[in-house]
Formats: C-alpha cells, sequence, structure tokens
C-alpha cells in the first residue's frame, strides 16, 4: 500500500447504485446527485467524474464546492444548495446555481445580477414546509412572485422543499402534509410567473417511501454511497477505509497500552499498531475494545485509546505481518454498527473520514 491509509471507492458499487436508483425513476424524471461535503466524505470530484453520463445534475452545499467542480473540468449544471450572499460574484462568474431561501437572499441575488448586467440567470426557490432550517414561508409567497415576476435579471429553474421524515414510515402523515403544502405553494407561484417551473422534494429515501414525492426531479445523496435509510436493499456500499499495520510487538501481562494506560493486559498479548487514528477518521470512543479492525478477515480488536496517527489492536492468534491491510470499514454492516457504537448516523460515520486519507477509485 502506497499511503498509510486509503479511502477505496469502488466505480462498480457506485455504478450498481445509480442503475438501482434509475429503475425506481420515471424516464423523464430527472436525477440530481448530491455530493456536497466532499461526496459525503467520498471525493467529490472523483464520484463528480464516474457518474456524470448517468445523473443530469449536480448539487453541493456551498459555493467553494461548486468550484472544486469547475476546477476539476466537469461541466454539468451544479446547484448551490446553500450560498452565502458573499459567494454570490463567484456563483455567477463559475456559472453555479444558486438555491434562494430567503427575502433578503433574493433581493442580493438580484442586484448582483444586475451588477453583472447578467439576464434571465438561472436560480432555484426553496421553500419550507416543515424542516424550519431554510426557505421561504407560505406567508411570503405573494412577496415572492413580485419580486421575480418580469424581473429580467433571473428566471426561476426550479423549486423544492426538504422533507424531514420521508425515511419513517410511522411520518407519513407528515410528508403527504409536507407534499400537499409544498404543491399548493408551487402552484401559486407558478401561477404568478405565468411560466413552468421543475419541482423536487424527493431525496434518497422520499424515492423509497413515497412515489407522490417524485415530481419532476429528485435528489439522491446517501443513497449514491449504498444506503437508503432503511434496508439497503439492492444497493452496494461504495466506499472502504483501510490501512496497514506499520509495527508488531509483544507486551507481558500487566503491561498497559496507549495513552493513560487504561488498556492492560491480563496475559502476554500480541499487538500491531496501525497507521490510522482519530485525524484520520477512528472516533477515540471507539478504543478500549469498542471496535475493531478486520485483519486477514479475523477481528482484532482495538486496545488502549485511539492515538492521533495510530491505533492499537489486539492480534494475539492472527496470522499478520508488517504491511499486512486493516480494514476498518468495507461493508454496509461496518458503517451501521460504527454508527450505533458512538450514537451516530451513517452520514456522519462516512464524512468524518479526514482529508489526508488518500482517496482511490478501484
Amino acid at each position: 500500500m502506497l499511503y498509510p491509509s486509503v479511502l477505496e471507492i469502488s466505480k462498480k458499487a457506485i455504478d450498481n447504485n445509480i442503475n438501482h436508483w434509475r429503475s425506481k425513476l420515471k424516464p423523464k424524471t430527472i436525477l440530481i446527485a448530491i455530493i456536497k461535503a466532499f461526496a459525503y466524505g467520498s471525493d467529490s470530484l472523483l464520484i463528480a467524474k464516474q457518474i456524470e453520463a448517468k445523473v443530469d445534475k449536480y448539487a453541493v452545499a456551498y459555493c467553494d464546492e461548486g468550484l472544486t467542480l469547475r476546477e476539476g473540468n466537469i461541466k454539468k449544471n451544479i446547484l448551490v444548495l446553500h450560498p452565502q450572499t458573499n459567494s454570490f460574484p463567484q456563483i455567477i462568474e463559475n456559472n453555479l446555481e444558486p438555491c434562494l431561501y430567503s427575502i433578503y437572499s433574493l433581493k442580493h441575488f438580484i442586484y448582483i445580477c444586475k451588477k453583472h448586467k447578467t439576464e434571465n440567470y438561472p436560480i432555484h426557490i426553496n421553500i419550507n414546509t416543515g424542516l424550519n432550517r431554510l426557505g421561504f414561508n407560505l406567508n411570503q409567497t405573494n412577496e415572492l412572485i413580485e419580486l421575480i415576476r418580469d424581473n429580467k435579471y433571473i428566471k426561476v429553474v426550479s423549486i423544492f422543499s426538504h422533507l424531514i421524515a420521508s425515511e419513517d414510515s410511522l411520518t407519513n402523515n407528515i410528508t403527504n402534509s409536507q407534499i400537499s403544502s409544498f404543491n399548493s405553494i408551487a402552484d401559486k407561484v407558478e401561477k404568478g410567473l405565468d411560466y413552468k417551473i421543475i419541482r423536487h422534494i424527493a431525496n434518497t429515501s422520499g424515492i423509497l417511501n413515497h412515489k407522490n414525492a417524485e415530481m419532476d426531479m429528485v435528489r439522491i445523496g446517501i443513497g449514491l454511497l449504498g444506503f437508503d435509510n432503511y434496508k439497503n436493499e439492492g444497493l452496494e456500499n461504495v466506499c472502504s477505509l483501510k490501512t496497514q499495520i506499520s509495527h508488531i510487538h509483544t507486551i507481558k501481562k500487566g503491561e498497559s497500552v496507549s495513552y493513560n494506560g487504561e488498556f492492560v493486559a491480563e496475559e502476554d498479548t500480541t499487538i500491531a499498531t496501525l497507521s490510522i487514528g482519530h485525524a484520520d477518521g477512528i472516533s477515540r470512543s471507539l478504543g478500549n475494545e469498542n471496535f475493531w479492525f478486520s485483519i486477514n478477515n479475523q477481528k482484532a480488536n482495538i486496545i488502549g485509546n485511539v492515538c492521533m496517527d495510530m491505533t492499537m489492536v489486539n492480534i494475539t492468534g492472527i496470522d499478520c505481518k508488517i504491511g499486512d491491510e486493516a480494514v476498518f470499514f468495507g461493508t454496509q454492516d461496518d458503517i451501521l454498527t460504527i454508527s450505533r457504537k458512538i450514537g451516530t448516523i451513517s452520514y456522519e460515520v462516512l464524512t468524518m473520514t479526514s482529508q489526508r486519507v488518500k482517496r482511490i477509485i478501484v
């Protein structure tokens, strides 16, 4: 292994997952790939290039993420879901498409378009239907229409909202209420502007659980990496985090391992030091036998506290040597188990992998 630690990104798994989601959509439904947050901890540019022929648009959270794609020669439309007003000039200069979510952001973007002498610039309107994070509220609809109607500087491409709990069948009434509210507002905006606007509200689990949420366009994020917040049937895990053994030695009964001496050997123990630590995405809370690495298909429990750059594991009885591979996660079950161990969700486990871990397509 050339690098101390690598995140392997499976091209086969990505292709499988895109095909899986396409199979659940109508032929004309537009597919947006959400590749914000380094494509959920993988690599936004690598992922974008792998799926470019299979998706219609991309979306990122912030302008700088869109700039990374443009610098990497990605030509497709890129939506910026949470643009900051100070990034509006760069958004226009790099042909990114802002998702505007307030009267303030809309007015400011119109002002920047005037300044750049840009007309009919594509924008997307975020409607708040209950998530209460971003978005125009129902009582702002008239003002929204007045600001956009007959305004030569901007052109609404799509109107959208975010579902609160699309993965939970117990909250179907909430989701259906959101969809109803959204369509009501979208109808009003479309009528006020007098032209057709693309609608979208479905995320990964929305596609799976709410056919009435499909509309004109859908957004797939975590689903690209093999998770649907439900059973993950038909999906393949895309990312595998691996490192290597850099040192092996045996400690005597009664000796401790790592900082604070929290692990004390009850018998002579062979340990391996791995070239990865909490600075790479291994949660410190997984130390002291709370999780393991897989070495030659055997579990090697983490012993002692996870260090910043290194982790020690118990390899007593495991046939291995310096340079051998140690896998932190390689399956959906691994990632879900880790998430349960540290009290979080798969999204956070995936995005914890730091930038110094080398990403490679396999």
